[in-house]
């Protein structure tokens, strides 16, 4: 039986399980450039706060997001947030406060209140339940009006898929991918977040949706010769055409990227 979440012994009372702690350098790339684009306006103005919860054995993922969102906002300050004690010091090692800095924490945050939040990698150990559970708690921590991105990847980076929440609940899923990585756009059935890996099977909506784009992707196959970029960019057309509510531009799906609203996939 899998465990439920706890709190981690110490004075910090940090909530959750520790992560495996496995992470590369620029693994978390396109969720953060789709951050950068699809809200920057969280981060446009003063001197917004933004958690990377859970960044692993290495901060090398949290020093790649403060450079980038500091192209959106010269100001924004992110902090990074592990349970391990290990992991925290040598985050600290990089620190350069108050712009980026590291400290002991879980699932509250440690009383932070950002604008963003960025949880990636760390609720696959957690049963469904439990993952929703520990949304709720995220979500609750946030700032007024903020965001939380929840999802999975690849060890490089190649595979994602993320939702994005707020205190109304899920709002958007993402796929996203080096399309020259695919059999399938299906293949990324196994980096979907914890509310919908389950759910991939027949009659949910989940399952509809990635049967759909998997028929797409084998019609769009006379462009094949043009790249499998060219490719992804059709059968996402295509996926379009026949009625599915594709958010984003034409330059987001060149970037690998499909995203759609929550409620065409929700279970």
């Amino acid at each position: 039986m899998a465990r439920a979440p706890r709190l981690a012994a110490g004075r910090a009372r940090a909530l959750g399980l520790p992560t495996r702690g496995t992470t590369n350098p620029n693994r978390l790339r396109r969720v953060d450039r789709w951050v950068a684009h699809a809200h920057r306006d969280l981060l446009a103005e003063g001197e917004p706060l933004v958690v990377d919860l859970g960044y692993g054995s290495s901060p090398v993922t949290t020093v790649e997001l403060a450079a980038r969102l500091r192209a959106v906002n010269p100001r924004v300050r992110v902090l990074g947030l592990e349970l391990d004690a290990e992991r925290v010091a040598a985050g600290k090692e990089v620190a350069d406060p108050p712009g980026l800095d590291f400290r002991r924490g879980g699932f509250e945050l440690a009383g932070a209140r950002p604008v963003l939040l960025r949880a990636f990698n760390v609720l696959r150990q957690y049963t469904e339940e439990q993952a929703a559970e520990a949304w709720t708690t995220m979500v609750g921590r946030l700032a007024p009006g903020g965001l939380l991105v929840e999802g999975t990847c690849d060890e490089i980076g190649r595979r994602c898929c993320w939702v994005a929440l707020d205190a109304g609940g899920p709002r958007t899923l993402t796929l996203s991918c080096l399309p020259a990585d695919l059999e399938a756009p299906s293949d990324l059935a196994e980096r979907l977040p914890k509310a919908l890996i389950h759910h991939n099977v027949p009659g949910e909506r989940v399952h509809a949706l990635l049967t759909e784009l998997d028929a797409c992707w084998a019609a769009a196959a006379p462009f094949a010769p043009y790249g499998p970029r060219a490719r992804w960019v059709e059968a996402v057309g295509l996926f379009a055409g026949r009625g599915w509510p594709v958010l984003g531009d034409r330059r987001r799906r060149r970037l690998g990227e499909l995203t759609v609203p929550w409620e065409v996939v929700s279970p």
